[in-house]
């Protein structure tokens, strides 16, 4: 690691806020295919799988902006610790209790309705824990370790499924979003930083074009790797474990590109950059097959992967006034979970009625997507080069209390 990661692991508070929150955000990365399991095997259809999924991230997208919002008029901590409560009760229920399709999917709303802004409250806590050189370097390693999330949760949730049974995989996230979510809820940095309260309307913020670049954006991109994440089990069978590994080496070549790149200048062509490394890797998919084909194929979108995603979270904080962070992260993450909804419906519509290679091509067409959305609106992206990606400064004063 970089003197500059070591440098920024060392700043107090941050390798602390940085575990609490991975681990309290795990649970996103876990749900999705944990429910994918869960459900085709109790109803041997992939399509009533994905339509549980869809009412999952349905109700993450509903709720997302409006509960990062609320942290600037009750706090963190109680919006944060009530979210956690409700959504692990719901996630449990599902996992200990047989249900009609009907019952399963009223659930996975709730759970989606309920799931904890931590993503939101993390990124807006971020500005305040590092000074203004360290903020860019800061979002890239963020991105690269919530990889740890978005494949490395799958990899978890894939093993304990297969390997003990899916009632497993699902309690294992409801432990992991009770025990970060404390965490999270615990740490100091949480209690001495307050988001002022938003003077402007609800959802005015999308207003701004860099913001609505990284809903669109970003909605493509995870819809992309939801599928992804849904296909390669349906391409080795939801009964063997090599699919986890397969996940495990896209986590791993995604957690080497955002160190390897993260560093790097971000201009306005720095997304569509980091974007095309993702596509052309995930255009071997629908033609390949075999651990090792899929395997070199991730390895190559991987390595774009982080880094995009990192540098998304800059052109967001870059962006918008201080008390306007959390619910423009709120929308961003909104965007994001639409995608893993539509993501891993489709994917689980095409297993069904084509196979893997179709599932795997509808993956590869959402990021060519979003390589032509990122291309047509750099224009919208800041140049950071010679810039911090500090938030805009509110006029007034940021109130810092004690923990």
């Amino acid at each position: 690691m970089s003197n500059g990661y070591g440098d920024l692991l060392r700043t107090p508070g941050v390798a602390r806020i940085i575990a609490a929150q991975l681990t309290a955000r795990l649970p996103s990365g876990m749900l999705s295919l944990g429910l994918l399991f869960h459900v085709q095997r109790g109803t041997a259809s992939y399509a009533a799988a994905g339509v549980v999924l869809a009412a999952l991230s349905i109700g993450q997208a509903v709720s997302g902006p409006a509960t990062s919002r609320l942290m600037g008029r009750v706090g963190m901590r109680p919006v944060i610790l009530i979210t956690v409560a409700v959504c692990a009760a719901a996630v449990a229920v599902i996992a200990l209790v047989r249900l009609p399709i009907e019952g399963t999917v009223g659930l996975a709303l709730l759970a989606g309705l309920s799931f904890p802004p931590i993503q939101s409250a993390v990124r807006t806590i971020y500005p305040k824990l590092v000074s203004a050189r360290q903020l860019t370097p800061l979002y890239s390693m963020d991105a690269a370790l919530q990889e740890l999330i978005w494949v490395g949760g799958p990899v978890a949730v894939t093993f304990v499924a297969t390997g003990i049974g899916t009632t497993f995989g699902l309690l294992l996230s409801v432990v992991l979003l009770l025990g970060g979510g404390a965490w999270f809820a615990s740490s100091p940095e949480v209690g001495r930083v307050r988001i002022p309260r938003s003077r402007r309307r609800f959802g005015v913020v999308l207003a701004r074009p860099p913001v609505l670049l990284s809903v669109v954006v970003g909605f493509l991109v995870i819809a992309s790797c939801a599928a992804i994440e849904a296909s390669v089990p349906g391409a080795f069978g939801t009964d063997d474990p090599i699919s986890g590994v397969v996940l495990a080496i896209w986590a791993v070549a995604s957690l080497a590109g955002g160190f390897a790149l993260g560093r790097l200048p971000i201009g306005r062509w720095a997304l569509a950059q980091r974007l095309l490394i993702v596509a052309v890797g995930a255009a071997a998919l629908p033609f390949v097959g075999g651990f090792w084909a899929i395997s070199v194929a991730l390895v190559v979108s991987g390595f774009g992967l982080a880094p995009a995603l990192g540098v998304l979270s800059a052109i967001v904080s870059s962006s918008v006034r201080f008390s306007d962070t959390a619910e423009a992260y709120g929308w961003t993450n909104t965007g994001q979970l639409i995608g893993v909804a539509l993501g891993a419906a489709l994917a689980g519509l095409l297993l069904d009625s084509a196979g893997p290679a179709a599932a795997f091509a509808c993956a590869w067409g959402l990021m060519l997507l979003a390589l032509l959305t990122a291309t047509i609106g750099r224009r919208w992206s800041p140049d950071l080069r010679g810039r911090t990606a500090g938030p805009i400064a509110d006029t007034a004063p940021v109130p810092v209390t004690p923990s």
